[in-house]
This record gives C-alpha cells, structure tokens and sequence, in this order.
C-alpha cells in the first residue's frame, strides 16, 4: 500500500501553509551556487500544486520571499525575482488548464516593476478560476502585516467608521492580506529547522504543525503526503476536550 491510499480525502486541511526552505543549504551541500538550489526548488513547487489538485486541497499558501530577504545578495535577490517572472509566464497556462486562482500577499510595491507586472497580469487574467487558490507570500512578514491592519483599523475609528466595541476577530481578519482565505490548517517547514519565520502568525493560531527534515529541492509527493498523514492522524481541538468534540 502507497502512503497516497492512506490519505483521507475527506478530511484533508481547507488550508495548507508551506515554508519552503532549505534552497541555499541544498545547493553548497552539493558545491553549487545558492541560486542553482533556488532555481531547483521551483521543481517542487510544481510537484506541491500538482499534488494538492489532485488530492482536491482548495487554499495553498507558499512563503516565497520574506521582507528579511531583501537584505540577502543583490545577485541572489535579482535571480529569485528572475525565478519568480519565469516561472509565471512558464506556468500560466497550467494554472489555466488546472483551474488554478493565482493570488499574492506581501508588500508588494517593494518588488521590481518587471516582477509585479508580470505577477498582476497573471492574477487578473486567472481571478476567475475556482479549483485551487494558489497564494504566494511574496515581499512579506507577518508582523508587518499586523501592524498594517491595527493602523488601517484604528484610522477606521478615528473616522467613527467602527467603533471600538466592535472590533474582534473577524473585523482583523478582514483588514489582513488573507481577508479571503480560511486560517491555515496545516503549515509544513522542510529543511529541518523548527521555527515559524515571522509567516502567518495570525493565521496559524490553530494550525497543525509539520517539520520535514527533507531541503526544499528534494521535496516531493511522498513527502507532502507523509505530512497529510500524520495531519489526518491528529486530534484537533480547538481549546476544547476530547470528549466535547466527540
């Protein structure tokens, strides 16, 4: 038996998070240029999407280029924007043919012209596709993004827009960059490293947590489905008992 045929299709995560890491450690392992580990991870992002359309997973979400990354090499910075526009153009028509929502959050104003053209046509041109929402978190930290909705939230009761009665979780929800995606359900770190990363803390207040040992390049459905599993074989509670979710 396959680990595929243990997977519960109906009790998959609406929302499934991933870090990808492990690109730069991949590449020197093997004595190559950090670049050649990213441009190598782009094969496991394919594998990822694939898998999660066939399995049926709605909300994929994919840390693709933090706001500390800026602060990598210039030449390592410009060919992850390079990689980014590529791999747009080459996968759009896949994201056609697999009814694939391309969508990014991040702040996005800090990336090159070329890239964030390149990344809005593709989002305008597959707004209306429904199988999968593809996300890329993109110029993006979560602490950011908090701050971003406590400043637009307070502007809004400034202007007595809303008053402070009313604000709860639904009204911070509606003012970050995942307003139209569920919390995340299951979040995957490969690499080995056991941190979060400054990714979706809001997000993730309930999510299961998932730490592959396996770098980014060499990540493939074997390995997504080995996360599923043990998912699918957690009891999640939600601050409640056992008995009260029976």
């Amino acid at each position: 038996m396959s680990v595929l045929d243990t997977i519960d299709k109906s009790n998959l995560p609406q929302h499934l998070a991933i870090i990808m890491d492990g690109n730069g450690r991949w590449a020197k392992k093997q004595g190559l240029l950090r670049t050649i580990g990213h441009e190598n991870g782009t094969k496991s992002v394919r594998v990822t999407i694939e898998s999660c359309i066939k399995l049926g997973i709605k909300n994929l979400t994919l840390y693709a280029f933090s706001t500390e990354n800026w602060n990598r090499p210039k030449l390592e910075v410009k060919t992850l924007m390079k990689i980014l526009i590529n791999s747009l153009q080459k996968e759009f028509i896949t994201f056609q043919e697999n009814g694939i929502k391309l969508n990014a959050i991040g702040n996005l104003d800090m990336m090159p012209k070329s890239a964030q053209k390149e990344l809005l046509e593709v989002i305008e041109k597959t707004k209306n596709n429904s199988r999968m929402t593809l996300t890329l978190a993109l110029s993006y930290g979560s602490r950011e993004e908090i701050v971003n909705a406590v400043k637009r939230i307070s502007d809004k009761v400034k202007n007595n827009i809303i008053s402070i009665d009313s604000i709860d979780d639904s009204i911070i929800n509606e003012h970050l960059y995942t307003q139209n995606l569920p919390d995340v359900d299951l979040l995957i770190r490969t690499s080995g490293e056991h941190r979060i990363s400054n990714f979706l803390l809001w997000q993730i207040a309930y999510a299961e947590l998932f730490f592959s040992e396996v770098m980014w390049p060499d990540f493939r459905e074997e390995h997504l489905y080995e996360a599923l599993s043990s998912y699918q074989k957690r009891e999640r509670r939600f601050g409640k008992t056992s008995e009260q979710i029976k």
